[in-house]
């Protein structure tokens, strides 16, 4: 259970070993070398370390006082940690390299993982797991008919309906697929003009062809596109895009990284339009056994799918004390609680919004 810990700028000489691992476990394009080895160019902060055994490796990055945790910027939907089926993040493993890593450190946390790549270990008092999201998928068996006629009728009577108005009004939705390469910086182009067109740009999140984000994903698109393993969709009204997603793939598993629309076509459904004709485009296909979604599960997820399962994080301490007295320092103390009881206030009539609430 010895590990070796290097600037994670080295990553590069240990791309090889990072990817032999990965097509040994778990085998998804979300944890190839390339994918995280762009992630630290274009996110990293310069203090990430790579952390080397034998079965496993991991970028990690420091997460407050004598903590690390997997390196995890937004883009990246699990963890960076890889490792083969006999090196899991199990307890003696992440304890070992606790140990390991430089100054006194107490703990060390994988972030972010798939209990369909990796099981959920049993909680010990010097491990834990703590839930992350609710994440769902669509498997992709039979016909597409048959999986629509169990969807929700007042959707698919939403969609019909908007279809039809847009086919009257001269303005028929196509989709378009997009898997050149020389093809992927003008979609991701497109994508982020779109994006920044919405709420996203008052946050400063949205994609553009000249920020951080729109670097990373056109480079990554066009690396996996070269493999034939990634996919733009975008629904058009026209010339007009309406709706994109950009998506990568490998062994019939498509994953959906990101979707935006169009705010301004919002009442004609154009994200409904776009994943009604690609999951089509999927089952008529052949080609893919199941879609990822890889995200907070939404409501309208639920109407497409009710396949949902618990992602989660894990946590090792170097010592049983450690978790038990962060538990105690965050109980408030009875004095502390007696003080923040709010003083009695008359009472006055409920309002109706108050009611419906």
């Amino acid at each position: 259970m010895s590990w070796r810990v290097f600037p994670a700028r080295e990553f590069p000489a240990h791309a090889a070993a990072w990817q032999a691992l990965n097509d040994r476990g778990p085998r998804t394009p979300l944890l190839d070398a390339e994918f995280v080895a762009l992630l630290l160019e274009v996110f990293g902060t310069g203090r990430e370390l790579l952390a080397v055994s034998e079965g496993a490796m991991a970028v990690l990055m420091p997460l407050g006082f004598a903590r690390w945790q997997t390196f995890q910027p937004s883009q990246a939907p699990l963890g960076a940690w890889v490792s083969d089926a006999a090196h899991g993040p199990s307890e003696e493993l992440l304890r070992a390299l606790v140990r390991r890593l430089p100054g006194l450190m107490l703990a060390c946390g994988v972030s972010q993982i798939d209990p369909d790549l990796v099981a959920r270990p049993e909680t010990t008092p010097r491990l834990q797991t703590l839930d992350y999201i609710q994440t769902s998928r669509i498997t992709i068996e039979g016909t597409f008919d048959a999986y629509w006629a169990k969807r929700p009728q007042n959707m698919r009577a939403n969609i019909r309906r908007r279809r039809r108005r847009l086919d009257e009004a001269g303005t028929a939705p196509r989709l378009v697929t997009i898997t050149d390469p020389a093809a992927m910086a003008q979609a991701v182009a497109e994508y982020g003009a779109l994006e920044s067109s919405g709420w996203k740009a008052g946050g400063g999140t949205a994609i553009a062809a000249d920020n951080a984000q729109g670097r990373f994903y056109t480079r990554m698109l066009e690396a996996y596109a070269r493999r034939g393993e990634a996919t733009v969709y975008q629904c058009r009204y026209g010339d007009r895009l309406a709706a994109s997603d950009l998506c990568i793939h490998r062994d019939g598993v498509i994953i959906v990284l990101k979707v935006t629309y169009d705010e301004a076509l919002a009442s004609t459904g154009p994200s409904f339009l776009l994943r009604h004709d690609q999951l089509q485009q999927l089952f008529d296909s052949g080609r893919f056994r199941r879609l990822e979604f890889y995200g907070k599960v939404r409501e309208w997820h639920t109407k497409l799918t009710d396949e949902i399962r618990q992602m989660y994080h894990i946590t090792a301490y170097r010592w049983a004390l450690v978790p038990r007295l962060a538990e105690r320092l965050k109980r408030p103390k009875p004095d502390a609680a007696v003080q923040a009881e709010p003083a009695e206030q008359p009472s006055r009539p409920e309002s109706a919004a108050s009611a419906v609430e």
